[in-house]
């Protein structure tokens, strides 16, 4: 079947339900009542919690979606800190800084006055605008000269702010990555000290976080609640796609959501995103069919295959046929067994393991619960339009 694009034009703009970016209103935001409830219900008595979850599985979006209810929202200032890209202390410390100063950047010059006057190691760096007279946060990474004492003052900004404060830290098992040694001493000292904020660790690489808060060798260990978030169960996310697809009259067979379900594995952003992309195609009374749902993801992997071929480019040879068969099989289990390396005419167990190693540390693969699979699902499915023996239409049947 030939992919094409689609183009609807509708005199009358409507809103498309399925939010893939950006903040997301209570009304387009499926289900995940019993994890709010948990997350809000820890913060307010005092206890700071792991976010587990594979990527893409909803973290960030259940964290802004808490944020904007009661009691947090009126009670709280809330900040939210993404350091999956940051690769030291002291790009850490930046970042923190940055996020801090923007969440009370709205509040007017008495609270920003007091955050760069305790900031006193890089408060000389900060600027006013002549305009607003306000303070401006326009430091450079050089100029966070030492990160450990920055970092100490903002732990004290906190602690005297006018009121208590979450922090959410997403991607925190970047930190394992740091050159520096004795991180997770470091920021466990400043939590435990710290009275006046709690602190929401979110993570995706299940193992590594599991080693932080559930070993009892590492400092984290026993320090927060733990909140696993996993797949939203498959009936009420069917029910969520149909409600919005006949609110904007439109309509799709149950089984074909099903089918996108199974297809993702219950993957949050993928779903969303394909549903995004079918409710644009569709016009105004029709229903859904499976060639729309193909052309819809055809197109979604399209237009990210400049971007895989890049990805896939960045990846030594000896590490690609393990990715081929992961992606092949959509979970692998395993993987050094002797079935499963005949199956996939892999090398050798040894190399498998090895190629396992790099590419769970490069982020390319995810472990969970003994099964490899790739992060991104379009990823795994463009590897498999290239070199998989099944095609989209089989692996929707699957």
């Amino acid at each position: 079947m030939q992919r094409r694009f689609k183009i609807c034009v509708n005199m009358k703009k409507k809103i498309n339900p399925f939010i893939v970016s950006g903040k997301i209103e209570p009304e387009y935001f499926c289900d995940r009542s019993t994890e709010s409830a948990r997350l809000i219900k820890s913060i307010i008595n005092g206890n700071n919690l792991v976010l587990i979850s594979p990527r893409r599985m909803g973290k960030t979006g259940l964290i802004n979606f808490c944020f904007d209810m009661e009691p947090i929202y009126s009670g709280y200032h809330t900040i939210f800190i993404d350091i999956l890209h940051t690769t030291s202390l002291r790009e850490f410390t930046f970042l923190f800084g940055k996020s801090i100063f923007e969440a009370i950047l709205p509040l007017g010059q008495k609270v920003l006055t007091s955050f760069v006057q305790t900031l006193k190691s890089i408060s000389g760096k900060f600027s006013i605008d002549l305009v607003t007279n306000m303070p401006t946060f326009n430091l450079e990474l050089g100029d966070i000269t030492r990160p450990a004492l920055t970092l100490e003052e903002i732990f004290a900004y906190l602690e005297h702010a006018d009121k208590p404060c979450i922090v959410a830290f997403d991607e925190f098992q970047q930190i394992a990555n740091y050159p520096e040694k004795n991180i997770e001493a470091l920021l466990r000292t400043h939590v435990q000290q710290t009275t006046n904020t709690h602190f929401i660790f979110a993570g995706s690489e299940y193992h590594i976080m599991q080693e932080m808060f559930m070993s009892s060798a590492k400092p984290f260990y026993n320090s927060a609640d733990t909140l696993e978030l996993k797949a939203i169960d498959i009936n009420v996310y069917s029910q969520f796609v149909i409600n919005h697809m006949n609110s904007g009259n439109r309509t799709i067979d149950p089984e074909l959501v099903k089918a996108v379900y199974h297809l993702y594995r219950g993957n949050t952003y993928a779903m969303q995103k394909t549903f995004n992309e079918l409710y644009s195609l569709m016009n105004e009374g029709e229903t859904a069919t499976l060639d729309m749902l193909i052309i819809a993801i055809n197109n979604i992997i399209d237009s990210k295959e400049s971007m895989f071929r890049e990805q896939l480019s960045n990846i030594p040879e000896k590490q690609k046929p393990l990715l081929y068969a992961i992606a092949q099989d959509g979970e692998a289990e395993r993987v050094t067994s002797a079935k499963f390396v005949k199956n996939h005419k892999l090398p050798s167990a040894s190399a498998v393991q090895y190629a396992a190693s790099q590419l769970l540390a490069k982020g390319v693969i995810t472990k969970l619960a003994g099964k490899y699979s790739i992060n991104d699902p379009f990823f795994a499915l463009w590897i498999n339009r290239l070199y998989g023996p099944k095609p989209l239409l089989q692996l929707l049947s699957d």
